[in-house]
C-alpha cells in the first residue's frame, strides 16, 4: 500500500493509498481514523476519488468524528474511576 495523493482540510488529515484494485481513503482525526474503499473501476483515478470526496460526504465524517470522540471520552471516564 502506497499513499498516491493527499487532499488539504483544515480539521483532518486526509490521504488516498492505492493498494491491489482499490483506492483507500483514510481519514484521521486526533486518535481516531475513518477508511473508505473504492474499486479503481468505481472512480476516474485520483481525480475521481477527490470528487467523491465532497462537501456532504466531509460533513458525515466530521459528525462521524465528533460521535467517535464522545464516545472515546464517555468510555475513558466511565473506565478511570474504577482504576
Amino acid at each position: 500500500m502506497r499513499i498516491i495523493a493527499n487532499i488539504p482540510h483544515p480539521k483532518i488529515t486526509i490521504s488516498i493509498f492505492s493498494m491491489n484494485d482499490k483506492y483507500l481513503v483514510k481519514f484521521e482525526a486526533g486518535p481516531m481514523e475513518q477508511i473508505f474503499k473504492f474499486f479503481h473501476d468505481e472512480v476516474n483515478g485520483v481525480e475521481g476519488v477527490k470528487k467523491m470526496v465532497d462537501d456532504e460526504f466531509l460533513n458525515k465524517i466530521l459528525e462521524r468524528f465528533n460521535e467517535m470522540y464522545l464516545s472515546l471520552k464517555t468510555t475513558k471516564e466511565r473506565n478511570s474511576k474504577h482504576v
